[in-house]
């Protein structure tokens, strides 16, 4: 099974290719192709996120800018004579997933050669310097 965990609008969504979602307004017209930021990539046992996601590539197709439901906002406060009615509808865009999958960039080899090797830290290099340095000086 593969899929993405994206962000969009400041929310995130778990995306499958096929699948069609509603996000908060994108710019572009019907027909469209955007780009999706990806989080999290997972096909089938292997999971990719962190500096391995540049190669990761999610584009979806705009199918069309809708406006969401009607929300009413009533504000009363009584004994005084307030009333307020409001009412607010948020721009939205209906997307469908056309692809998700690795770039051919780099080979997967590389990322799984093995560990990383770690750096020093601060503390362990300057406790070796004064010991060389002292052999060094006699």
């Amino acid at each position: 099974m593969t899929y993405a965990i994206v962000k969009t609008g400041g929310k995130q969504y778990r995306v499958e290719q096929g699948q069609t979602l509603l996000v908060e307004r994108l710019p572009g017209d019907d027909g469209d192709s955007v780009s999706l930021e990806p989080l999290l990539f997972v096909d089938g046992p292997d999971v990719i996120d962190g500096e391995d996601l540049s190669r990761v590539s999610i584009e979806a197709r705009v199918v069309a800018q809708e406006r969401g439901p009607k929300l009413r906002v009533v504000k009363f406060k009584p004994k005084r004579g307030y009333k307020r009615r409001t009412g607010h509808r948020q721009n939205l865009t209906r997307i469908e997933v056309t692809s998700i999958g690795m770039s051919s960039g780099r080979s997967s080899r590389a990322s799984r050669s093995g560990p990383k090797p770690v750096a020093a830290s601060p503390a362990e290099a300057s406790a070796d310097t004064p010991t060389q340095e002292a052999e060094n000086g006699s």
